[in-house]
């Protein structure tokens, strides 16, 4: 199988993540000491969808110069999207009203033409989806986990996740001194989409006293008493960390934009809900501090530098082995393969009888229930 490959393209596509760049650089250098030759696509497959959007046309070479210095760097070199789904793509139908229709045959078409022999896709879930049906139509693939909201299943974690928990939690920090100064209420709304990693690990590392989480609908009642009871207790400030995809056992989720042709569901808005209906229950400061994009930017840690260095790495030796239709995933102390339609279209939940959860509920954090 080894002989058969001769160039690769690689494609970032989704929510950036800090990591994307070392992986980049770990496939490319990988690749370079097969002999082989890499591609990179410009904004997960619009490069090739859109081509007279990009002055290089929309795929360009990755050469040992081109990455040298960049892992440690935030962002993709290669820019990302997540509204150019091309199992979904959005175009003007023949009588005026919007659609979508399915493009991937056009980038099979242009690995044909270019003579790409594989795809390296980089992404979360939506990437997986699209590299699984890739695989199915012929295309060898091989996809590597991405995504800070850690969701993904058969993986211990993905890239990304450590760096934006490391913000979070930093960021907590820092409000607590704030919060213990004016004694206050801070709320703090971190990004997870539906599920409750990021708040969960950041509200336990940050020392939060009560943590809202999509896997546990929330009682406001709850977290009043919490607070009323730390306020009896002589400590007159509380840290309320919200998962993005939190919501109440009699409500709905906060959706900023609804799905729409070519893109999902924005979430947010849960953290000023929450402060909302505190006000009205307890004669104390409530403020709101949404974290947002802040845990997609910037370097990478150290975990999820060599995180990301080893997936790259180990996506060239799956196809070196011959392997396709699989993700790379992290099982300590190695990296395994585990196929795309075992994982395609499935979301990794927090676990309500996991260690993680039960460790804040033994150190008193109160999860709304």
């Amino acid at each position: 199988m080894t002989a058969s490959i001769r160039r690769i393209a690689i494609s970032t596509g989704g929510g950036d993540a800090p990591g994307l760049n070392a992986v980049i650089r770990a496939v490319v250098v990988a690749a370079a000491n097969r002999g082989w030759e890499t591609v990179g696509i410009h904004d997960g497959f619009n490069g090739i969808l859109l081509p007279e959007r990009y002055p290089d046309g929309g795929v360009f070479q990755l050469t040992r110069d081109r990455v040298r210095g960049i892992a440690h760097l935030g962002g993709t070199i290669l820019g990302t999207t997540n509204k150019g789904n091309p199992l979904h793509f959005p175009v003007r139908m023949a009588d005026g009203t919007s659609g979508e229709i399915d493009r991937c045959d056009e980038i099979l078409a242009f690995f044909a033409r270019q003579q790409i022999d594989a795809l390296v896709s980089i992404g979360g879930d939506g990437s997986l989806a699209i590299a699984n049906s890739l695989h199915q139509r012929g295309l060898r693939v091989v996809s590597v986990p991405k995504t800070i909201d850690n969701d993904l299943d058969k993986t211990f974690t993905t890239f990304g996740f450590d760096s934006a928990v490391s913000f979070a939690t930093e960021c907590i920090d820092r409000l607590h001194s704030t919060a213990k100064s004016h004694q206050r209420v801070m709320v703090v709304e971190v990004m997870g989409r539906y599920a409750g990693w990021i708040a969960l690990h950041a509200g336990i590392a940050g020392g939060a006293h009560a943590i809202l989480i999509p896997e546990i609908p929330y009682d406001i009642g709850r977290i009043v008493d919490k607070i009323k009871t730390r306020d009896e207790e002589g400590r007159q400030h509380s840290i309320i960390v919200v998962a993005e995809g939190a919501w109440p056992a009699h409500g709905q989720r906060d959706v900023i934009e609804p799905a729409e042709l070519g893109h999902e569901e924005r979430l947010g808005g849960i953290g000023e809900h929450v402060a909302a209906e505190l006000r009205k229950r307890i004669e104390k400061d409530v403020r709101v501090a949404v974290l947002g994009h802040l845990l997609r930017g910037g370097s990478p840690t150290a975990f999820d530098r060599l995180a990301s260095l080893r997936f790259g790495t180990a996506a060239v030796r799956a196809l070196e082995e011959g392997q396709t239709g699989v993700m790379v995933a992290l099982a300590f102390p190695n990296v395994n393969y585990v196929a795309l339609e075992e994982v395609a279209g499935r979301m990794k939940a927090v676990p309500l009888d996991g260690d993680t959860l039960q460790t804040g509920r033994d150190i008193g954090i109160c999860f709304g229930d």
